[in-house]
């Protein structure tokens, strides 16, 4: 039976908390702690990478918890519904750090809140996505709903690239800590309010009851499964290069750009990005597809996305000081990174296939807990790197005269902060490339060629 309009805009909305809370988390954490409270750049970049370490041995082993669940509820909406809940509560607290805490006591709360809200992001994250292709049928309906899911997810990400600052300042009457606490809050509330309707308008499908595989055995299965390897290692070189730029434009605009206007053109320019991400997802990616491959959409956005980066490098150096001229590299990054991030997915679900015919189990939830593995790890890489280019640079934390500490940005702190917004990004996805030329094979030829093998099956 085809999915429902009620169930494809639900499962959406869901999407749309999930990514609201994922950007805050990823794009504004190093800000708050090290701009806002004070962390040390180097410190926290740590923090947030050794998280992803763990994340390494969390992530599979939800995947395996997930797919031993049984209960009249499903596999899926249980741990969807009940990691929502912890990861609000956690999220508000992560960014309500007690005014006594300081030094030694400051980092620990913040590796401490960031680590345990990361997996309780896992918990909640592997089973939204596991369900696409339990309750699919597979070729244009997962295409479908994997495009409309990654579309909405694109909106909360937008919407948090453009709210995020003007109502924090407004939250917290232009006390950016109060801010960030409140404007918390009310995030985490909406997300509880959005997972909800998703868990009680969606239903996985009944499918063939599978003896519960072992550790061992999941693992065996991933490492076979070369397809869903590929695609994971494209996720993490993607949103690396991503994650790299949304950690570092609000410090371009206020340390290089910017001087005492900076928070109107980074507002200007975040609604911009954030507006075209969401056509690019919502309507540039559907047009695309009616003619060309997906494959082809992807060497696309690939292409552009480079061209984008290296038009920016040339602006930075230019000098402009107009950021509408901005606007022209960022058309073509934002556009790219859209196209990308519903792409993946598409992807990804298609290896879930792929592995059940190469090693007769049908592994999702496992293949998605790499998703989300690979997508904190990306960040916490993005991060580290962040850190290492704030403290190189040698920004200052103490903000309270902007234009004064922006006069006192040396030239070779903003060159370090350009290079590491474009160059780094431009490697990134040149290897990206690359290797999804050589590793990926899964044309949708292929695809419906597996379909139909299974059908037999």
């Amino acid at each position: 039976m085809r999915l429902s309009m009620r169930e494809k805009a639900a499962y959406g909305l869901g999407a749309v908390g999930k990514d609201m809370v994922y950007m805050l988390s990823a794009s504004y954490i190093m800000y708050y702690y090290q701009d806002i409270l004070g962390i040390n750049a180097i410190a926290m970049g740590v923090i947030l990478m050794a998280a992803r370490v763990f994340d390494a041995f969390n992530d599979p082993i939800m995947g395996v918890v997930v797919a031993k669940t049984r209960t009249k509820w499903g596999k899926f909406r249980p741990w969807l519904f009940v990691g929502t809940l912890l990861n609000a509560v956690l999220l508000y607290l992560l960014f309500a750090a007690p005014p006594t805490l300081n030094g030694g006591g400051l980092v620990a709360y913040a590796a401490v809140f960031y680590i345990v809200w990361g997996v309780t992001y896992t918990m909640m994250d592997i089973p939204y996505w596991s369900m696409i292709p339990a309750f699919t049928e597979g070729g244009k309906e997962r295409e479908g709903l994997s495009t409309l899911a990654r579309s909405c997810a694109g909106v909360g990400s937008a919407l948090i690239t453009i709210i995020t600052m003007p109502a924090v300042y407004f939250l917290g009457q232009n006390d950016e800590r109060v801010g960030f606490k409140w404007f918390a809050l009310a995030v985490a509330i909406l997300f509880v309010l959005f997972t909800t309707i998703t868990c009680l308008a969606i239903k996985e499908k009944s499918t063939v009851d599978m003896d519960s595989p072992t550790v061992g055995q999941m693992f065996k299965a991933l490492l076979q499964n070369d397809q869903a390897m590929a695609v994971v290692i494209f996720i993490v070189l993607i949103n690396c290069s991503l994650y790299i730029t949304s950690n570092l434009v609000i410090y371009f605009f206020k340390y290089d750009f910017g001087g005492a206007a900076w928070y109107n053109d980074y507002m200007l320019f975040n609604t911009f990005g954030g507006a075209v991400q969401i056509l690019s997802m919502m309507l540039f990616f559907p047009l695309l597809r009616k003619v060309l491959s997906a494959i082809q959409v992807f060497y696309v956005s690939f292409f552009a996305a480079i061209a984008g980066y290296a038009l920016l490098l040339i602006l930075f150096f230019a000098n402009v000081s107009n950021v509408m001229m901005l606007f022209i590299p960022a058309f073509f990054i934002f556009t790219a990174f859209g196209m990308l991030t519903v792409l993946t997915t598409v992807f990804l679900a298609n290896t879930v296939d792929y592995g059940e015919l190469k090693n007769h189990r049908r592994d999702e939830s496992v293949i998605f807990s790499m998703q989300t593995f690979v997508v904190k790890l990306a960040s916490g890489v993005a991060a580290l790197i962040t850190s290492i280019c704030l403290a190189a640079s040698n920004l200052s934390d103490d903000t309270s005269n902007v234009e004064i500490v922006t006069e006192n940005v040396a030239g070779s702190s903003v060159v370090i902060l350009r290079l590491t917004m474009t160059l780094v990004p431009i490697v990134g996805l040149l290897v990206a490339v690359f290797l999804f030329h050589k590793k990926y094979i899964l044309t949708e030829e292929k695809v419906e060629e597996i379909a139909e093998e299974l059908k037999r099956r």
